[in-house]
């Protein structure tokens, strides 16, 4: 009798050895599973490239690149990087077993692989799987401005809503990319002392543009932050005093003279589109303009001649 499985299960198999792979294909598919293969660590990052896997069955020993280095590498993948690892290998000492979780294994069996005992281990750990991204999605739906990263200053994780605000304030697409070697120098700093620092205020061109505030660690190496975005507090005392404007009106109006969009404003101020737009609408009366573009270009004079 098969075993009751999610359609959507799809496991992906990553060994070099084509007796392992028909055995482990047949045993699964006939579980219930659907199988992926890859006979290296290179097909495997071409396979999840295509295809996001529910689970990964990792051999540790490969020729040219290894399961370790293959976990790395797919876990530098935040499309990938909440995907268990199971890494599977004749390799018993504990050093193996070592290396296989630091690169970002969840779990180690050894072979002869018992199949019984694999099907439990995948059950166990698609089950905390879905159990992560079922929290994740509460966190998005709540619109949440949050990351969570690893030790070394990766992102693991993020709301849409915090990729959208890291995005806007850095004026880059791959904006959590760059926050990386901030908050690895953080968390050094924080081990280091052993007690809580300031937020992390993130910078751009001179100015602060982010403050992460660390939230406590989730796993063992698993960190989480609440990003809110930092007004330009001089810049808004300047806008604010040239036009008689409201503080929130002065922070609306910097970011339309640094080429933000309504949404990229709101996601940084943590305001909806539509009281952006009210905002604006105020401005423009105190301003005497009719649009952003000369609203933009007045703000950008007033604060040229300070």
């Amino acid at each position: 009798m098969n075993e009751a499985v999610h359609p959507r299960d799809i496991v992906l198999i990553v060994d070099d050895s084509p007796e392992t792979l028909g055995f482990l294909t047949d045993a699964l598919e006939q579980s219930g599973f659907s199988v992926l293969i890859a006979t290296s660590g290179k097909a495997a990052i071409n396979v999840v490239d295509r295809i996001t896997p529910d689970i990964i069955l990792m051999d540790a020993v490969m020729p040219g690149m290894d399961g370790f280095d293959t976990c790395r590498s797919l876990k530098a993948n935040p499309g990938i990087a909440q995907v268990p690892v199971i890494f599977m290998t004749g390799l018993t000492e504990t050093e193996h077993i070592v290396r296989a979780l630091e690169s970002g294994g969840v779990d180690y069996l050894s072979k002869p692989i018992n199949i019984d005992e694999l099907r439990a281990r995948i059950r166990v750990h698609l089950a905390n799987a879905r159990s992560a991204q079922s929290a994740r999605m509460a966190l998005d739906a709540a619109g949440r401005h949050l990351l969570a990263v690893r030790g070394s200053g990766s992102i693991q994780w993020s709301t849409p809503q915090a990729t959208r605000l890291v995005n806007a304030a850095t004026g880059r697409d791959d904006g959590l990319e760059t926050l990386a070697d901030h908050i690895r120098t953080w968390l050094e700093e924080r081990e280091k002392h052993g007690v809580s620092k300031e937020p992390l205020i993130i910078h751009q061109h001179g100015k602060p543009v982010l403050q992460l505030a660390y939230l406590g660690a989730i796993g063992g190496d698993e960190f989480l932050f609440r990003l809110t975005g930092v007004s330009q507090t001089s810049d808004d005392d300047i806008l604010r005093q040239n036009f008689s404007l409201t503080v929130r009106e002065a922070q609306v109006l910097l970011w339309i003279a640094k080429g933000k969009s309504n949404r990229d404003i709101g996601e940084i101020l943590g305001l909806s589109a539509r009281t952006v737009n009210k905002h604006l609408e105020q401005i423009y009366v105190k301003l005497g303009v009719e649009n952003r573009a000369s609203a933009a270009v007045k703000a950008a004079n007033a604060l040229r001649e300070v």
